[in-house]
């Protein structure tokens, strides 16, 4: 056969693959709602924009509607949109939307070991445990508002060192509401300077950076092509790796020192939990799960608070009369002689409308994590088979104009009602919905309310530039929104 007709059969093998590809994606969409046209191989890719992946969702869904069809990649999936849609799969259809959707980033590096990546009667055990054992050591208790009110006092020590100087305050936020996970976890806290929690919010920021940015949305779409790509993806392993050697590191003091009448902390409990299930083969309780479940709670419960305050100071200096009103508020609930507490909330209305807002208006998780169906449904008219990719997309919730009148500004009054009394919204939802809600929620609002208040009550946040060049604009949008970086200038007050 001469160069000619070898070129010939595999100029025809190409075309027959392509052909073969649109018959298959034909036959999919055939069932699926409508949505835009996907090429072989490359899905929707022309369609998005990789960098910011929340906003190129938000515009398809002004084309095409709630429930639409996309190929996030090769593989087809649905993506819901604001409240309505969301919550009839999450929380109306729980069970059959309550599986987890692959999500490279996270997946190909942790592995199914996990109580966030998990499916099943593994996914159930892990998540279980994971909650009675986040309350029994205090979560929605006395003791843990101590814990987070401990760490307030140790940040204010920290920012109180800085006498007014420009500051980039990532490292102090992630510091803080890192060593209250890690005091659950670990059993103790860790001084700003040690090299564990050093390694802990190093490696969850830059792992955020990377997730949030295009080769983190790449890596979840492509993610076979990827791992021969250069860039800075492959560096997800190595920041993964910097939290697994410190969890390997308590794990081997805790096995040594264990007292199983009387667990320490989280992986007290844990360990215990594996001597008890070793007979059964089954068991979501060994070694690599005690490990991944680490890492699941140390990146859920540091980053998205610490971006939530990283975010909401950069608003609230940009509008510095809300920050006013809060502290008068605080002023006069609080006074400046006590610490803030869980307790002041129900009379202080403003404040709480005013984190409510700040975390709906900077969205810091605009995606939620994938889900899958568990079984064929017939969702809205169409049969969405199982096993299908869906994309919850949270901004369209906090975003819904339903909700909220001018969701795009900045306004506490979303969360006021007539006569100025604080009122929840069912369009909020942060911590995701349904089934596989955080189970950190709580722990997370309690932080939020408890960080605000006590850095207001006790600082002034000035940014170094004018409050009309401050860009809110988020840096990335993949995982999170990044906020831009910035310094500021905390004066005492």
């Amino acid at each position: 056969m001469d160069w000619y007709s070898t070129y010939l059969l595999f100029i025809l093998l190409c075309v027959s693959c392509i052909i073969m590809n649109f018959m298959r994606i034909f036959r999919e969409k055939a069932l699926l709602p409508p949505g835009p046209m996907p090429l072989p191989f490359i899905g929707n890719l022309l369609q998005i924009n990789t960098r910011d992946i929340g906003r190129s969702l938000m515009k398809l869904k002004d084309k095409y509607g709630p429930v639409y069809s996309l190929y996030l990649g090769p593989r087809p999936g649905i993506v819901l949109c604001g409240y309505k849609a969301v919550k009839e799969a999450l929380i109306d259809e729980s069970e059959i939307f309550g599986d987890r959707g692959d999500y490279p980033v996270f997946l190909n590096f942790i592995g199914e070991h996990d109580l966030a990546f998990t499916n099943g009667e593994r996914w159930k055990s892990l998540r279980r445990f994971s909650l009675q054992t986040l309350r029994n050591f205090g979560m929605g208790k006395r003791s843990l508002e101590e814990r987070i009110q401990e760490e307030a006092h140790f940040l204010i020590d920290e920012l109180k060192k800085t006498k007014g100087a420009p500051v980039d305050p990532t490292t102090y936020f992630a510091s803080t509401v890192s060593n209250v996970i890690c005091s659950i976890v670990f059993g103790s806290r860790f001084d700003y300077k040690d090299r564990r929690l050093l390694a802990i919010t190093k490696s969850i920021y830059n792992n955020f950076l990377i997730m949030s940015s295009t080769w983190g949305t790449l890596y979840n779409m492509y993610p076979n092509l990827m791992e021969y790509v250069p860039g800075p993806h492959k560096k997800i392993k190595k920041y993964f790796n910097m939290i697994y050697d410190v969890s390997a590191e308590s794990i081997k003091d805790h096995e040594q020192t264990l007292d199983p009448k009387n667990p320490r902390d989280y992986i007290d409990c844990f360990l215990i939990k594996i001597k008890e299930e070793k007979a059964n083969p089954d068991t979501a309780f060994y070694a690599k799960s005690l490990a991944r479940s680490i890492q699941n709670l140390l990146f859920g419960g540091t980053e998205t608070v610490s971006t939530n305050l990283r975010y909401g100071f950069l608003v609230l200096m940009k509008y510095p009369e809300v920050a006013e009103k809060m502290q008068a508020e605080i002023d006069c609930v609080v006074g400046r002689n006590r610490f803030p507490c869980i307790a002041d909330r129900n009379k202080m209305p403003y404040t709480e409308a005013a984190i409510h807002e700040l975390i709906r208006f900077c969205d810091v998780l605009p995606v939620g994590l994938p889900r899958c169906t568990s079984k064929n449904i017939v969702f809205r008219g169409y049969t969405i088979p199982k096993g299908t990719h869906v994309t919850p997309l949270l901004a369209s919730v906090h975003y819904d104009p339903s909700f909220y009148k001018e969701p795009h500004k900045f306004n506490p009054n979303n969360f006021l009602d007539e006569k100025g009394d604080f009122k929840k919204s069912d369009a909020h939802m942060p911590f995701g919905a349904g089934k596989r809600i955080c189970i950190g929620e709580g722990l997370g609002r309690m932080e939020l309310f408890l960080y605000f208040t006590s850095l207001l009550q006790n600082f002034t946040f000035k940014p170094v530039i004018p409050k009309e060049e401050i860009d809110l604009t988020p840096t990335g949008s993949g995982l999170g929104n990044v906020p831009p970086e910035y310094k500021c200038c905390i004066i005492p007050r």
